[in-house]
């Protein structure tokens, strides 16, 4: 059974209906829907930026949440943003660990592992946008940033950077 043919046989009265209850139940049909129809990609920006910040430095409590961070991320791929705003998102990201561990020092090896992912994931995506000059003084600040840090971090992030720049 496909979706989109059962879709086409229901009247736009009883689609209408789909949709409003979908919009009632579920946050992030209403988050997409109200995207889709007035898009405002600074003011969501901002809204995930704040997700991925509070993924380090919660309002409550004092544990990161690496994979609330990640998540914060993929949601606001999904809602299809421009290019350069979802390489923001990453990049934050990645800054944001790094000014983690330097108020905390060394934190594990899954944390750096996260950010060097990341990381390359966000070169190359900027690289496949055409965006790698916009972006070059964020990347080489990480770089710099990273210098002392242990587990070999400033080594890949390095050999990451330099595949590309």
């Amino acid at each position: 059974m496909s979706i989109r043919s059962e879709l086409a046989k229901l009247q736009k009265k009883e689609l209408i209906e789909i949709i409003s209850d979908l919009y009632k139940k579920n946050k992030s049909v209403q988050e997409y829907l109200n995207f889709y129809i007035k898009p405002d990609e600074e003011g969501l920006l901002e809204k995930y930026r704040v997700k991925v910040y509070e993924a380090f430095y919660p309002k409550r409590g004092f544990e990161y949440n690496l994979k609330q961070g990640k998540q914060a991320i993929s949601d606001f791929k999904k809602l299809g943003p421009s290019a350069d705003l979802l390489a923001d998102l990453m990049f934050l990201y990645v800054e944001t660990g790094v000014k983690f561990t330097n108020e905390y020092g060394d934190i594990n090896e899954t944390f750096y592992n996260s950010m060097e992912s990341t990381y390359a994931g966000v070169l190359k995506f900027i690289y496949k946008e055409g965006l790698t000059e916009t972006f070059q003084p964020r990347a080489r600040q990480i770089l710099n940033d990273t210098q002392h840090m242990g587990w070999g971090f400033h080594d890949v992030l390095s050999d990451a950077f330099y595949q590309y720049y």
